[in-house]
């Protein structure tokens, strides 16, 4: 394995849809709650993101936003499922991009994870599932949700943003489809992978018809957790890159540096896994615990084509720009404290949800 000089990390990345990165650094969706309760876009998410444009990533993702109102999967969740979302996306893209960074939606639904008392009715599953209390979605409703991540992507494009990328990762809803495990409906959306893939196959293809050959589509997946099988998400990977209306596929791996734990894989690292599937012309995203420049590089090293930070985006909102100017950074050392993270732009309701991750925030 050849190990790419820093500079190579700053190289920009082309798609086949949309424009390029100004480099391989993207930020991860992160969950922050800081948008107000009706979905809408606050100042201090505004701020949040804005500053991450500034601090030089590429890319610039949106945290997980809902494509319906029975799809909402936590307290403060960007919304994108009304129009009276669409001016606050607005403004949010045009700063993005004023920074030369790439904007990016993740549209996202919850399905058995979202919470009743927020949503106001039972949460939806693909099949009943009695862990949750979610009930089987009907057939009328499985169409109708898949109508509603394409309108969805139509109002991030009437927002200015250059893309959206589909949330299919984490036991949200689109994985719970995927999981034989959960879904065990017997219609078109259940039984073998090609069915259980189905509504988010429909939705990639819907969303490349209504928005054009100039927008960006990406895809989460991710392997193992949540009833995914690793081979099956292999071949689902192929079929992806195989359509060519896909242009990333951002692999959440929890730990790029981690074997795979299922039988007849464990002798082999994720990213080197889905590095070496046959992936055409789309980008391979990777995420899990890049917390410092050669950890960036060494995942491009491994084959991949954009590194996906998270907690360090968290604690250094200019990750880029120093990772850039020092070829050793690494993130802050944990516990931060909360200041130290006021200062890096999240706000007090923010600074609460990361006391949630154990040792992230100095009491």
């Amino acid at each position: 394995m050849i190990q790419i000089h820093n500079d190579e990390m700053f190289r920009p990345v082309e798609f086949t849809h949309g424009p390029a990165m100004t480099n391989r650094l993207m930020l991860a969706p992160l969950t922050n709650q800081q948008s107000h309760p009706d979905g809408t876009l606050s100042d201090e998410e505004h701020r949040w993101l804005t500053m991450r444009a500034l601090g030089g990533f590429g890319l610039t993702m949106t945290c997980a936003a809902s494509v319906q109102a029975v799809g909402v999967g936590f307290t403060g969740q960007l919304g994108i499922h009304d129009d009276r979302h669409v001016p606050g996306l607005t403004r949010l893209a045009c700063d993005i991009k004023m920074a030369n960074s790439l904007a990016i939606v993740q549209l996202h639904h919850a399905g058995n994870r979202s919470p009743r008392e927020i949503i106001g009715t039972d949460p939806l599953c693909p099949s009943d599932d009695a862990e949750t209390g979610a009930r089987a979605m009907s057939n009328e409703e499985v169409h109708e949700m898949i109508g509603a991540f394409v309108a969805a992507a139509g109002r991030a494009q009437a927002a200015g943003f250059d893309g959206v990328e589909l949330h299919g990762a984490h036991g949200y809803l689109l994985c719970q489809f995927l999981s034989a495990e959960l879904n065990r409906r017997t219609d078109e959306f259940g039984g073998s992978l090609e069915n259980r893939a189905r509504p988010l196959l429909s939705i990639i293809e819907g969303v490349r018809r209504e928005c054009g050959p100039d927008f960006h589509l990406g895809v989460r997946l991710s392997p193992e957790r949540f009833g995914m099988r690793l081979g099956e998400i292999c071949e689902l990977f192929e079929r992806i890159a195989s359509d060519g209306h896909v242009d990333m596929i951002d692999m959440s791996l929890w730990d790029c540096a981690k074997n795979a734990i299922e039988d007849g894989w464990t002798d082999r690292r994720l990213v080197d896994i889905f590095a070496a599937l046959d992936r055409r012309n789309v980008r391979l995203a990777v995420a899990g615990k890049l917390y410092s420049a050669a950890a960036t590089r060494s995942v491009i090293d491994s084959g991949a084509d954009i590194a996906v930070v998270g907690r360090a985006a968290i604690t250094n909102h200019d990750f880029p720009r120093l990772m850039r100017d020092d070829p050793d950074f690494a993130m802050r050392s944990l516990p931060v404290s909360a200041q130290t993270l006021r200062d890096e732009g999240l706000s007090d309701v923010f600074v609460g949800y990361m006391r949630n991750w154990k040792g992230f925030v100095a009491d």
